[in-house]
């Protein structure tokens, strides 16, 4: 599923992004075989606007120059290529037109465009019903929808003014392109309709009646913002026929293709230790995994930061050790194997805790497995090293060090191990990482702040590998949870807080943590969604849900700065 290569020592989006359709349809024309009483010639398409088509020869010359407007908010490379079964011309006038290609379910469907309902990324609400986002625009504001408006561009508006009918009432607020992100923030609670490929990390996705597109599991027939395109217009048999070989060659998605899509979850600790690892010899292996082992083997690429090191000798586990002196049995790596890991990251302060020999034997598991591994290495050398994978076309590369550096990395003594932070090498290494076209991903071993806000020398350091180019930066270190930011093009996670590990008991904070799914599209950071948990136990944690959910999540908003949006730190909507 994954092709992975370790390596050695962006421009805005477009309204559509799609793949530029060329369709030959004489093969498709010839099934489909015209009346007697009608003859077309099979000529392309004139995609200049307003140019006259060459005659075909006289013996099959049709009636008439049939003229085609295609709608403005389309892709003009729609009809590239086209090969049709008649003379066409292409004209801007949609009043003299013959054959109309539009948005809408008047006519023939032949594909569709799929947009997006958001909002700020720190609003709670997960989901609305369709009906009542079709009620609004039509007037009738009722419930969360009444708590703010709806922005989009004129362009979105148009088009969904042919699908829904002309907006009513004040509801609707029509904005520039490039204005959009900033008014929905500036005037939060608020409500955005964004086609899919101008998404935004900045901006939430809202599942509309349990569909979300970017989900891997999105079912357009079921989604009431898929907004057909459909061809319309007389004669019959010619918008028949064109219908039919568009419908059959267009992507059945204009602006959405599962092909281009990854889905990347980050994670926080992991420490099968202690009183973890004493519950999973009782209740077995498996058990941490329980309810959100299906999420987690979901993503195409699952990042685990295993902080401690397999050990053949490793003792049975004690429930309470004040040695911080940590090893895990070989057995637990099934527990890693059955969440799907694909990419292990090392830069965990134990991870040298047992030796040397417990150290390269932890290595020889994860080669075993087919897993990648950064952030320490056989060598100082390999570990400071990116990994780089792809997955649909989208090139992803992890780098990774241990901030606190010192005793906890043995890379400083030229050991196997976790490796301290080579700025000026994680500067350049992302450098030429942007300059070969991938999407980097910088992850921190860091200071352990109990705060729902990150230190000044996590924040110093994080934000230089967000200045340095990267475009998601997380902390892995974490036992609470901290704030995030929007910081230079980059969304800067400080700490996730745990995933497996046992601190149950430390504090509410360290009882519950966030996991990040961020979806990747076209070779760009679309969208990131957050997902609370907390510990049933000491091992297994649980979705949070609900008003707890939701409390959570603002204490982390709160703690957050949402930089260059002009959003004052702390804000949530």
């Amino acid at each position: 599923m994954i092709a992975v290569v370790v390596a050695s020592a962006c421009a805005p989006t477009t309204w559509f992004l799609p793949p530029t359709p060329t369709i030959d349809l004489p093969a498709a024309l010839t099934a489909l075989a015209p009346s007697p009483e009608v003859v077309w010639p099979t000529m392309p398409i004139s995609n200049v606007q307003e140019t006259v088509v060459t005659p075909a020869p006289e013996e099959t010359q049709p009636n008439a120059l049939y003229k085609l407007w295609v709608a403005p908010y389309l892709p003009d490379e729609i009809m590239q290529g086209v090969v049709v079964p008649a003379a066409i011309e292409r004209v801007s006038d949609p009043g003299r037109a013959d054959l109309l290609l539009d948005t809408g379910s008047q006519g023939q469907q032949v594909s569709a465009l799929v947009y997006a309902l958001a909002a700020p990324f720190p609003t709670l609400t997960d989901e609305i019903n369709s009906e009542k986002l079709i009620q609004a625009w039509q007037g009738q504001v009722e419930g969360y929808l009444a708590t703010g408006n709806l922005y989009l561009t004129e362009r979105t508006r148009t088009v969904f003014s042919r699908f829904w009918g002309e907006p009513k009432g004040s509801f609707v607020r029509v904005v520039a392109e490039d204005q959009l992100v900033s008014a929905v923030w500036a005037n939060a609670p608020a409500w955005a309709l964004v086609p899919f490929e101008e998404l935004t990390p900045k901006l939430k996705v809202i599942a509309v009646d349990g569909q979300s597109p970017i989900w891997k599991d999105f079912d357009p027939t079921n989604y009431r913002l898929s907004v057909p395109v459909s061809l319309n217009g007389e004669p019959a048999e010619l918008v028949d026929q064109l219908a039919s070989a568009l419908a059959e060659e267009l992507p059945s998605i204009l602006n959405r293709d599962a092909g281009k899509l990854t889905t990347v979850v980050l994670t926080g600790v992991t420490a099968l230790v202690r009183a973890t690892a004493y519950q999973m010899e009782d209740k077995g292996v498996l058990h941490p995994s329980g309810e959100i082992g299906p999420m987690l083997r979901e993503a195409d690429i699952l990042h685990i930061s295993n902080e401690v090191p397999f050990a053949e000798s490793c003792p049975p586990p004690e429930p309470v050790n004040d040695r911080l002196v940590f090893c895990s049995a070989d057995k637990y790596m099934e527990l890693l194997e059955d969440i799907g890991t694909d990419v292990v990251e090392l830069t965990g302060d134990h991870f040298n805790d047992w030796g040397t020999e417990a150290t390269l034997h932890t290595f020889d598991l994860y080669d075993a497995e087919g897993w990648q591994y950064y952030g320490g290495g056989r060598t100082p050398e390999q570990g400071r090293l990116p990994i780089t994978m792809e997955h649909n076309a989208n090139k992803i590369a992890f780098i990774g060090c241990n901030g606190k550096g010192g005793s906890y990395t043995s890379s400083v003594r030229g050991l196997p191990g976790a490796v301290d932070c080579d700025f000026d090498l994680i500067s350049s290494e992302i450098a030429r990482l942007k300059a070969e076209g991938y999407l980097v991903i910088m992850t921190f071993q860091h200071q352990e702040v109990y705060s729902f806000r990150p230190s000044p020398e996590m924040i110093a350091d994080f934000q230089f590998t967000a200045d340095a180019g990267a475009d998601i930066v997380s902390g892995s270190q974490a036992h609470q949870s901290h704030g995030l930011s929007f910081y230079s093009d980059s969304m800067v996670m400080y700490g996730l807080g745990n995933l497996f590990f046992d601190q149950l008991l430390i504090s509410e904070n360290t009882s519950r943590a966030i996991i990040a799914r961020h979806t990747i599209y076209d070779s760009r950071h679309l969208s990131t969604e957050i997902i609370a948990i907390y510990f049933e136990d000491f091992s297994k944690p649980l979705y949070l849900l609900g008003e707890e959910r939701d409390r959570f999540l603002r204490q982390i908003y709160s703690a957050s700065d949402w930089g260059n949006l002009g959003i004052p730190a702390g804000y949530t909507p």
